[in-house]
Order: structure tokens, then C-alpha cells, then sequence
């Protein structure tokens, strides 16, 4: 039989000390203490060993004992050092584990930490499970709670990611409503109003998704009404480009102008993705060849 590993014994210790009746001179909440305590010990045992799911299980068993001793901050950490554990190949088990902190930091009134850990979630969504919809959902929570805290550019950060995500999911009015928050936001302060001409070009591509020229030609006047160098740049040009060719039903028309406007600003990937759906949509709208 082989010898049991270090984090095996500590575990076992832990395991008895949890299960032990108080005795006459100590309480329940010192025995919880004690074993929460050699739960950690052998979680990190378990991460020596490299046996993260094993880790994040006795992380997990710490936390409970932490909350039975009324432990909250204590109880949050662990709880956060069992995802992290979980992130290393058990996505499920880490959500579960970060969404236990935000508990108990919502509960503390610390919601710029709960909402780092919902952006931690958000990452988890979309990176290893490809779960577009959670993501987004996660991103605009963690969004809100950083918004709350004034942590405004964290905030937009969050929420331009969930505009994406509404793209990626083809809901073009939430994206465009999401994209003209984020830009709103970034027109008031002097550091941030570089990066409008990227929202507005991303809503109005939204648009267009929507094959509606109308509210493209609206919207393109209204930004410009609300910072009058956007008319004048590269974005906006190439938005009117795209409508002349949506509106001429020529798809020709509108390669080129995307090709002139990548050998100066090179797409990225979302960009791509929904100048492909906008032509598709040209070509496929009946009449048109």
C-alpha cells in the first residue's frame, strides 16, 4: 500500500477535526477555526502536488468552516483561492466557487470586489465554455457594480464587452444602446474622448447588421451633433461608404470601401465578422444582384 501523500494526511486531520464533538472547554467555532486552518494547509499540500481539483475541494471545506465561525472576509478568500484552483481545468467548479465570494461580498457592501470576481466569471463564459449569453449577462452585473463604486472606465470597459457580445448574438439594438453608453460616458472626460469614434462606428456597423440605412443616417448625424470632429474622421467616412453601398445593393461597392479602410485601420476580428453579415445581407436582399 503507498504511502499517503502529505496533503492526504492533513486532509484526514482536517476531515476528524470537523467531524469531533466540542469538548468541555472549547467551542464548536474553535473547532471549526482549527479545521478550517488545516483545510488550507492541505489545499496548498494538494497545489504542491499539482492536484487542483483536489485543492479546490478542501479550499472549499475551508470556507464552509470559515462561515460557520462567522467569518465573512475569511470565507470570501477562500472561497476566491478555491476558484482559482478550479480555474485549472474545472470551469463549473470555479463559477460556483466566485460566486459564493460575491456573496459575501455584496452581503459587506464590497462591490467593487464582487465585481471583479463577476468580470473573472464573465472570462470563464466566454473562454472556456463559449457561452456568449452568460458572458454577457456577467459582464453588464460586474458593469453595474463597478459603475456604482465610480469606477466608471472599469465600468465601460465591462459594458463595451457586453455590446460585442450583444453583436456576437446578433441583438443589435441592446449592442447599439450599450455602445452609446460607453461613448456617452467617454465624451466627458478629455482622456477617454479619443475613443468615441470607436463606439459610434461600432453601433452604427449595428445598423447596418439590421440592414437599416435609415437609423445609420440618423445616428451618424446625431454623433456628429454631439462632437463635431466625428463627422470628419476615417469612421464616419467609411460608415457612409457602407450605407451609399448597402442603399445601391452593391456588394462591390462596398469590398471596396472596406479594403481601403483596413490598408490604413486594420479590422479586428469583430469587425470582420459583421462586415461579412452586412454583405451577406446585401446579396441576399431580394431584387438586388
Amino acid at each position: 500500500m503507498a504511502p499517503k501523500s502529505p496533503a492526504q494526511t492533513l486532509l484526514e486531520k482536517a476531515d476528524k477535526k470537523a467531524a469531533s464533538s466540542s469538548g468541555w472547554f472549547s467551542s464548536s467555532s474553535t473547532k471549526f477555526e482549527e479545521a478550517g486552518d488545516l483545510y488550507q494547509q492541505a489545499a496548498n499540500s494538494f497545489k504542491l502536488e499539482k492536484l487542483f481539483k483536489e485543492a479546490g475541494d478542501c479550499f472549499a471545506r475551508e470556507a464552509e468552516c470559515r462561515e460557520k465561525c462567522k467569518e465573512a472576509n475569511d470565507a470570501a478568500n477562500a472561497w476566491w483561492n478555491a476558484a482559482k484552483a478550479y480555474k485549472r481545468g474545472y470551469p463549473d467548479l470555479a463559477i460556483q466557487a466566485l460566486t459564493q465570494t460575491i456573496v459575501h461580498f455584496t452581503q459587506g457592501g464590497r462591490f467593487r470586489q464582487a465585481a471583479d470576481r463577476e468580470k473573472e466569471i464573465a472570462q470563464i463564459y466566454l473562454q472556456e465554455q463559449n457561452d456568449l449569453r452568460r458572458a454577457c449577462e456577467s459582464y453588464e452585473r460586474a458593469g453595474d457594480w463597478y459603475a456604482q463604486e465610480d469606477a466608471i472606465a472599469t465600468a465601460n470597459a465591462c459594458f463595451k464587452d457586453a455590446a460585442d457580445l450583444h453583436a456576437d448574438l446578433e441583438e443589435y439594438p441592446a449592442a447599439i444602446a450599450r455602445y452609446e453608453q460607453v461613448a456617452d460616458h467617454s465624451l466627458s472626460s478629455a482622456l477617454t474622448k479619443y475613443s468615441v469614434k470607436e463606439y459610434w462606428l461600432r453601433a452604427l456597423l449595428c445598423c447596418l447588421a439590421l440592414q437599416d440605412t435609415v437609423t445609420a443616417k440618423r445616428n451618424l448625424q446625431r454623433y456628429g451633433s454631439l462632437d463635431t470632429t466625428f463627422t470628419s474622421t476615417r469612421e464616419a467616412k467609411f460608415i457612409n461608404a457602407l450605407i451609399e453601398a448597402v442603399d445601391a445593393g452593391d456588394p462591390e461597392m462596398f469590398t471596396a470601401a472596406v479594403v481601403e479602410f483596413d490598408q490604413v485601420t486594420k479590422l479586428d476580428n469583430w469587425k470582420t465578422a459583421i462586415l461579412l453579415k452586412i454583405k451577406k445581407g446585401i446579396q441576399e436582399e431580394p431584387g438586388l444582384t
